[in-house]
């Protein structure tokens, strides 16, 4: 069973023995592993300058298969055959499919994951890429493969190999020649290979466990949630399990959604760096505190700030400690934060005790990475670390780990929806999730012109829309009436006697 990858020279390798950095194979040595399957070699036919090849050789030990471990001997029976003839008589010491995925995972471990210390530019970096594998069983013709590997950027030639030379009329085999060329990270085209020989072959030489679904997620991150055979490649690599199949295509749905949505998070209109965030009860100290002529004073009078006052306190600021305000009158003591971005408002949560379980949950993966190194998670207390989780899952989507909470939280989140899937969103946070406290925060659009932004102009390029009083006023009292809860609306920030306060703030209570 062989399989060979070349790379040529380009801008990101100018020498193409670099391959052998990025693969961990040194290409002046053949090396040897053992793998379940038998022993795969790594050699070098080619090794110069302007051009590196390195296969993979599968020596498949058909025997020590069979025997395989006690009572498994059905579980790894040949594709298409569970009786002890096939066992033996079998297309796999040739054909690339699982048993090559599975070496190809083991081998180039590293380099699926797409780490290089030596050469991490490289690693990063597209390469002029040839990547052949001489038999590949291929359940629906040559146009599979190119309806599989074209999408993800490769020139495809799958020529259909014939059952017998000798006797041409017999026609083609349903295995072919495969040749893809294209410029993709090594990365990449190895995960490429790692989910679709098996996929072509539709067919695994082992038991497909739930562990299956994290490994192809994990494989198929960043090309398989668009890829437009998402639904057969998964069906396929999950051998049909219609409940491992249902949850992969879940999870790649939401991040289809995070791709879609994934705006930088040092962007958004709500984000306060973390680092800002002190602790909820300095922030609400200074809730109210503006400095010169209008500014409130701590016992909410009106009149002129001393100098040594404080300067305003940014509007994202008082929307947290307005957030948090809502949550402490709540007497909430879990609460979930929906779309909680790079984790402002999960920081004020950690400082407040009261709150005893804090959920961070949003779209974008990335997003999450973000707040658990803003929070420092890694170097957090182990009292705080127990007491926080983050999520990653689309809030337009039902979700059974978002029920059973005090509070939930949608602040400066609303407004990123496409109106069509409000309803959706509703139904689930609402609807589904259904905590006792919902507080929703969204801009006043009225308000706009003080920043002087003219008709038609939102806040923020990623707002789908703004609602005027009146239109969360209608948005909010509807919710409450469909859902079974009471809702009092006020606002956040300065306030003016025409415009109103530049945040809306809407307390749902059940």
């Amino acid at each position: 069973m062989l399989l060979t990858i070349t790379a040529s020279a380009n801008e990101a390798l100018s020498d193409a023995t670099d391959l052998g950095y990025l693969l961990h194979k040194h290409p002046g040595r053949a090396q040897s592993f053992g793998v379940a399957s038998g022993t795969a070699h790594v050699v070098y036919p080619d090794a110069g300058p302007a051009r590196c090849t390195a296969a993979l050789v599968l020596e498949v030990d058909p025997v020590a298969l069979v025997r395989g471990r006690p009572g498994s001997g059905r579980r790894r029976s040949a594709p298409g055959g569970d009786g002890t003839l096939a066992q033996y008589v079998n297309d796999r010491p040739y054909a690339a499919g699982s048993l090559l995925a599975v070496a190809l995972g083991q081998v180039f471990r590293t380099a699926l994951a797409g780490r290089c210390d030596l050469r991490p530019d490289a690693a990063a970096a597209p390469l002029a890429l040839e990547v052949t594998v001489p038999v590949v069983p291929c359940r629906g013709g040559a146009d599979l493969a190119e309806r599989l590997f074209a999408p993800l950027g490769w020139a495809v030639e799958a020529d259909p190999l014939p059952l017998d030379e000798e006797f041409p009329e017999w026609g083609d085999s349903r295995y072919v020649a495969l040749r893809l060329t294209g410029t993709v990270r090594l990365a990449e085209a190895l995960n490429h290979l790692y989910v679709l020989l098996p996929v072509l072959d539709d067919a695994k030489h082992y038991w497909v466990a739930a562990d299956e679904v994290d490994k192809l997620v994990r494989a198929g991150a960043g090309w398989l949630a668009t890829h437009p055979e998402r639904g057969l490649v998964t069906r396929r690599y999950l051998r049909r399990r219609h409940a491992f199949v249902r949850t992969a295509l879940q999870q790649l749905a939401i991040e289809r959604l995070a791709d879609a949505d994934d705006t930088d998070v040092d962007d958004v209109d709500n984000a306060v760096p973390v680092e800002e965030v002190t602790s909820a009860e300095e922030m609400t100290a200074s809730e109210n505190v503006t400095a010169g002529e209008g500014a409130t004073t701590e016992d909410g009078t009106a009149g002129e700030a001393p100098d040594t006052e404080p300067g305003p306190l940014p509007l994202a600021k008082q929307r947290i400690a307005a957030v948090v305000d809502a949550l402490r009158t709540a007497g909430a003591s879990s609460v979930l934060d929906l779309g909680c971005g790079e984790g402002a408002l999960l920081a004020a949560l950690l400082a407040d005790r009261s709150f005893t379980r804090v959920v961070g949950a949003d779209v974008s993966y990335r997003a999450l990475q973000v707040a658990a190194r803003r929070l420092r998670l890694d170097r957090m207390p182990e009292r705080t670390r127990d007491r926080l989780e983050l999520v990653q899952t689309a809030l337009t989507y039902r979700d059974a780990r978002l029920a059973g909470f005090d509070a939930a939280v949608l602040m400066e989140v609303v407004e990123h929806v496409d109106p069509p899937r409000l309803p959706a969103l509703e139904a689930a946070v609402f609807g589904a999730a259904r905590p006792r406290t919902v507080v929703v925060t969204t801009p006043n659009v009225e308000w706009n012109v003080r920043y002087g932004l003219g008709p038609g102009n939102l806040r923020h390029r990623d707002h789908r829309f703004e609602w005027t009083r009146e239109e969360f006023r209608a948005w909010a009292d509807g919710v409450a009436q469909r859902h079974g809860y009471a809702v009092t609306v006020t606002g956040i920030g300065q306030d003016d006697e025409e415009l109103g306060r530049p945040t809306q703030l809407g307390v749902f209570a059940r």
